[in-house]
Order: structure tokens, then C-alpha cells, then sequence
């Protein structure tokens, strides 16, 4: 087991590091408030209501006649007992027993994070934006490309504590591999919960790691185990094996998670041309019976517990075999699955997501079509919302920063048109006339610092001044907010108690070894 700190010498550290000042307010980009956007336009439609039932119907053959492997024997157990048909360890579910099982799980609820202003709305017409999540490489424009650490880990969950336009966390925004399998779930959430304030996700890999992560969400909202089964403070992404398997450690977490109350996102992660038929109909009608197996267990462990359907259909390089991101597939299957999740009555997520290697013009618009797919598809989670790069295999600094501006961008654009009559504009139009100018208007003069959205990482400046600046580019600019970004964190208030309790609590299970492990 690699050598750590203990968590009471990593909490000394943090506050430490929280007492110190960053760099002043005025050298810090002006960012809209915390707040989560509203769907005011409302979602579009892929395909016609006929169509969008000829895909549930092929999805209810894919449950009844072929099924799918639950690799766990309890979960097969109460399949069975809420009469779905077991043989060996294939389950299959008559289409009236799906209906009845998702008609429990309710159509939206609350994310409570440790500081109840960062709570979110999970459903309806919010929306919610999370980092990127579960990368195992990292990547700046100081260090390159390298292996996921727990400095990096830190670094980020500073940089996404600061970016008022991430809601939430969906996962490790990078696999800290330097920190031992065993404990690592309790160093990396003990940071999460210290150094950011925001509402916290828990990978389903095991029992124990399940309960750990339980124990530490009570402790770090100071409340008692009824409230927390009564207020759902921890998200876990469950991903289908495809084509048509759930794995135990995912049906273990949603067995832990849903009897706690706690969100299960689950998401089938389906590859057209590989891991799904080639066509898009038939990825999301193999995508959408998978979402409905699981999210039917969800309910068959507890009626009512909060469960998220989630699309994360995409299609693969047919020479190469890689998987391809922000592509027309994409967008086209995200709008499928969000006319899906609407029609049970379910919140939806799905992801913003780009398969460049570098912080390129591909990384802007395969981003900024995956974004638009989410939106339009009527998203209530955007995963991976800020710095994902290179398929998932690496998060990036730069690109955190400004996936957050596109991702404050939608968030304007969401935001209503004022049409007051102030906003009309008549006095101003009256005031300058006919061949005037509106610089120097009243109006204007009365509104010019917040008129229009304010960029963090886009440079308006003309040639000359860009060039005397160094003309610097995107990537360039945005790594300097971000250091400035990072130099300004400091940890959220803790109370003192909760704090000492959460580090004894995090000593004490790394003192007894964690979890059992094979590596």
C-alpha cells in the first residue's frame, strides 16, 4: 500500500492552505453567480410520437424475448420476486411489469450538497453541469500529458470549485492513481468534501467502498442517517457492460444506493458499430432497454428511490475502431434520449463530450455539438460538462475553462429576453436620434457592465493589442485564468466538529486498511 498522509494531516494541510489569501478579486474573471439554468425553450424532437413508440416497442422485445445478464445473485433474487423471469442469469421482464416498476421513480427531485445553496433540482426544467469525471491522465500546457495523481485531483477540484458554471461532481475529475486502490475512495472524497462544497458522486465498486462513501456524505452535511435517507446527497453513475449486462459491483451500488435513497444515474454506454447496432434507431432501442432493466431494479430495491435515465450513445471510427465524440450520431442519439426519459416521466442526462487529444478547433466544436445535443435533448445532468478530452482518456486544465465558458454561454442564452419598458429601449432611441451613436446614451451608460455576456477566455481585443500582448491563443489564455483561478482557492467553511469527525472517520478506515483489493 503506497504511503499517504493521514486525513488529519491532510485536513492541517488544507486549512493551511485555505488561510492563505489567492490573488486579488480584480485579477479574477467576472463570473455569473451559482445557479442552475432552466430549459425555457424547450426541448426538440428527434423523431415523431409514432416513431419515438416504435422505439419503446422494440425496446420491450429486447426485454422480454432476449434480456439481459444480471451477474449478481441477489439482484436476481428480487427480480424474481417482483416477477421478472430468471433462467440462469438472464433476466427478462414482461413489458407491464417495466411499466409498473419505473412508474415509482419520480420525475424530479433535490441533490443536497454539504452547503445548501449549492443543493440542485434535479428534474423538470433544470439543468446541471458537472466536471469531467474519471479520466486516468491529466493534461496542462506546463506539464503535458501524465498519469492522474492526487495533486492534480486537488487541482482540479480547486480549479471546479471556483467555476461557478460546474454544479456538481460526476466522479474523480481525475483518477488519482498514485493513491492505492484500497483507500484511495477515502483520501479522494475526504478532498472533495473539504475542498469543494459542491454535491459529491460515488463509484459503485464494492459494498464497503458503497458504505464508506455513505458515512462520510452524513458526516461532512452534519446529519443523521434518517435525514440522509431522506435527502439524497450522493449521485453514482451506474454504466451498463454493453451489450445487455450488468455487472455485480453496479448492481451491488444500486442496491446500497437505492435502499439508502440515494440517485442512481443509470447509462448504458453504447458505441454504435461496436458495442450497439450501427444504425443510431438501433443503438438508442438497445440503449433504451438497458436504461429501463436498470432503472426498473432501482425501484424493484426501493419504489420511489430517485433515478436519472442517461444516454451516452455515440458511434466508433469504423477504419480505426476508436470512439468518435461530438459527432451528428451523437447529437442525433442525446435528443433520442432525452424524448425517451420524457416520455417515463424521468429526469435525463446526458454528456459534453469531445474525442480530440489537444486543445484544438476539433476539441471547440465537437464540445460545443455535444453541449448543443444535451440542450436541445432536454438534459437535467450534463456530465463531463467541463475539460473532457481525448474520448475520456485525459481531463484538461485549459479545457475546464473554457468548456465552463461555453457552458456559462448556454446558461445566458436560457437566461429570458427582458422586454420591460425600459429594456425596449424608446428613451434611449429618442435620446440619440437619427445618425447618433449609443456609446454615450444614458441607457447604455446605465447598463455597460453587465449588458452582455463577459467572456473568461475569448480576447476582443483588435490585432495590434493582441499582437502587442504576445498574441497569445486560447489555450494560452485560458491557462492563465486557470492559475489565477487555482491561486485564489481556499477550502468552503467547515464547521470545526464535522471536520474533526470527518478526518477520524477517514483515519481510522485507511488505519484498518480500506478495502480489500487484488492489486
Amino acid at each position: 500500500m503506497s504511503e499517504k498522509p493521514t486525513a488529519g494531516d491532510r485536513g492541517d494541510r488544507h486549512r493551511r492552505r485555505g488561510s492563505k489569501r489567492g490573488r486579488s478579486a480584480e485579477t479574477l474573471p467576472v463570473q455569473p453567480p451559482f445557479g442552475q439554468p432552466r430549459l425555457i425553450y424547450g426541448p426538440s424532437q428527434a423523431v415523431s410520437e409514432d416513431q419515438l413508440e416504435a422505439i419503446h416497442d422494440a425496446s420491450l422485445v429486447v426485454l422480454s424475448e432476449i434480456g439481459l445478464d444480471f451477474l449478481h445473485d441477489e439482484a436476481r433474487q428480487m427480480l424474481a420476486a417482483a416477477g421478472a423471469s430468471v433462467d440462469g442469469e438472464r433476466v427478462r421482464f414482461e413489458p407491464e411489469l417495466v411499466e409498473d416498476l419505473i412508474s415509482t421513480a419520480p420525475s424530479s427531485f433535490t441533490l443536497h450538497a454539504r452547503n445548501p445553496q449549492r443543493s440542485l433540482v434535479i428534474g423538470g426544467d433544470h439543468v446541471a453541469f458537472s466536471s469531467v469525471a474519471s479520466a486516468p491522465n491529466v493534461a496542462d500546457l506546463t506539464g503535458g500529458r501524465r498519469t492522474g495523481n492526487m495533486a492534480d485531483f486537488e487541482g482540479l477540484t480547486k480549479l471546479g470549485q471556483m467555476l461557478n458554471a460546474v454544479h456538481f461532481w460526476g466522479g474523480y475529475p481525475v483518477e488519482p492513481i498514485d493513491v492505492h486502490a484500497s483507500v484511495r475512495h477515502l483520501h479522494a472524497l475526504h478532498s472533495q468534501l473539504t475542498m469543494s462544497d459542491k454535491a459529491v458522486h460515488a463509484y459503485s465498486l464494492g459494498a464497503v467502498r458503497n458504505l464508506d462513501v455513505l458515512e462520510m456524505a452524513r458526516i461532512a452535511r452534519g446529519v443523521d442517517d434518517a435525514t440522509l435517507d431522506a435527502e439524497p446527497s450522493v449521485l453514482s453513475v451506474i454504466n451498463v457492460s454493453s451489450p445487455l449486462r450488468l455487472d455485480a459491483p453496479m448492481l451491488q451500488g444500486i442496491i446500497e444506493y437505492s435502499s439508502r435513497n440515494q440517485c442512481i444515474v443509470l447509462t448504458p454506454f453504447t458505441l454504435s458499430g461496436a458495442m450497439a447496432p450501427v444504425t443510431v434507431a438501433g443503438a438508442v432501442v438497445q440503449q433504451n432497454a438497458e436504461a429501463l432493466a436498470g432503472i426498473a431494479f432501482t425501484q424493484a430495491v426501493r419504489p420511489g428511490a430517485p433515478v436519472v435515465y442517461g444516454g451516452f450513445t455515440s458511434n466508433v471510427d469504423m477504419q480505426s475502431g476508436a470512439p468518435a465524440f461530438g459527432t451528428p450520431e451523437y447529437m442525433k442519439s442525446a435528443m433520442l434520449g432525452g424524448q425517451l426519459a420524457r416520455r417515463y416521466g424521468l429526469p435525463y442526462r446526458s454528456s459534453n463530450v469531445s474525442a480530440s487529444n489537444a486543445v484544438d478547433t476539433q476539441a471547440g466544436y465537437e464540445s460545443v455539438f455535444s453541449l448543443w445535443g444535451a440542450i436541445l435533448g432536454g438534459a437535467n445532468m450534463v456530465f463531463h460538462g467541463a475539460g473532457w478530452m481525448e474520448g475520456g482518456l485525459h481531463a484538461s486544465y485549459e479545457k475546464m475553462l473554457i468548456d465552463a465558458d461555453l457552458l456559462q454561454m448556454v446558461a445566458h442564452w436560457l437566461t429570458p429576453l427582458d422586454v420591460d419598458a425600459d429594456a425596449l429601449g424608446l428613451d434611449a432611441i429618442r435620446e440619440v436620434g437619427p445618425g447618433g451613436h449609443f456609446f454615450g446614451a444614458a441607457h447604455t451608460q446605465s447598463r455597460y457592465k453587465t449588458a452582455f455576456y463577459k467572456p473568461m477566455v475569448s480576447d476582443w481585443r483588435n490585432y495590434e493589442s493582441w499582437e502587442e500582448a504576445g498574441s497569445p491563443d486560447t489555450a494560452t489564455r485560458a491557462a492563465k485564468v486557470v492559475k489565477d483561478l487555482i491561486a485564489a482557492h481556499e477550502d468552503p467553511p467547515m464547521d470545526d466538529a464535522i471536520r474533526a469527525e470527518l478526518d477520524d472517520f477517514v483515519a481510522r478506515r485507511v488505519a484498518e486498511g480500506g478495502v480489500a483489493t487484488d492489486f
